[in-house]
């Protein structure tokens, strides 16, 4: 007997989100278009969440993963931070600013320390983001993929330098650590997979109003 999944026979809207500040910031842009999860997000191991739409789903993922997910049509719609955008390139369109979840791509190193005098290291999970920056720059780095902790590389001697995201600069004063120059100033963006916009986009197009205007307020 062949038992079909819910993936195999939904056919409404699927949304790639992930946890954390840019879910919170998402969802009450996304109830204003009267789309609510039925449970709370925050509280449950599931990944599927069916809304007060029955034609809209909600899934959580990695936020690394959103643009894989979205790129590849499993998600029709996703909400992705820039940072993760540059660094995945994923084809996707991007479809909106949606002016949350607001911080800066940033270098940042030892306060007050002077770089040796060599070729430098940098210490990140944006690898494609830092090496252009500095190839930009004219500079030849080594980059050492890291996938958290950051701001321990500079100080065990893993980096000289580290390339990440920076809210308030807490994090890095916390442990000796002050940011330094700014890539790039990051938001979450309203991502979609260009088959799936053309082919829904009679239930996308007043769902994107509602954001567009409530961004705008």
């Amino acid at each position: 007997m062949n038992h079909q999944t819910q993936a195999d026979t939904f056919d409404g809207l699927t949304i790639a989100l992930s946890k954390g500040r840019i879910l919170d910031e998402t969802l009450p842009l996304f109830a204003k278009a009267g789309i609510t999860p039925l449970e709370d997000m925050n509280k449950s191991r599931k990944l599927i969440f069916q809304t007060s739409d029955p034609s809209v789903r909600l899934l959580i993922l990695r936020a690394s993963d959103v643009p894989t997910y979205v790129e590849h049509g499993a998600a029709d719609i996703g909400v992705a931070g820039k940072d993760v955008l540059m660094e995945y390139d994923a084809q996707v369109y991007e479809l909106l600013d949606l002016n949350i979840a607001k911080c800066r791509l940033m270098t940042a190193g030892v306060a007050g320390a002077s770089l040796p005098n060599r070729r430098l290291r940098i210490a990140t999970k944006y690898v494609n983001v830092a090496r252009e920056y500095f190839t930009c720059r004219g500079e030849q780095v080594d980059i050492i993929k890291l996938y958290g902790s950051m701001e321990l590389a500079p100080l065990v001697g893993l980096g000289d330098l580290i390339v990440d995201v920076v809210d308030t600069g807490n994090t890095l004063r916390a442990n000796g650590l002050e940011p330094l120059e700014t890539i790039c100033q990051v938001s979450s963006r309203l991502i979609a997979n260009p088959a799936s916009y053309k082919r829904k986009l009679a239930q996308l197009e007043p769902i994107l109003q509602i954001l567009e205007t409530a961004v705008q307020h």
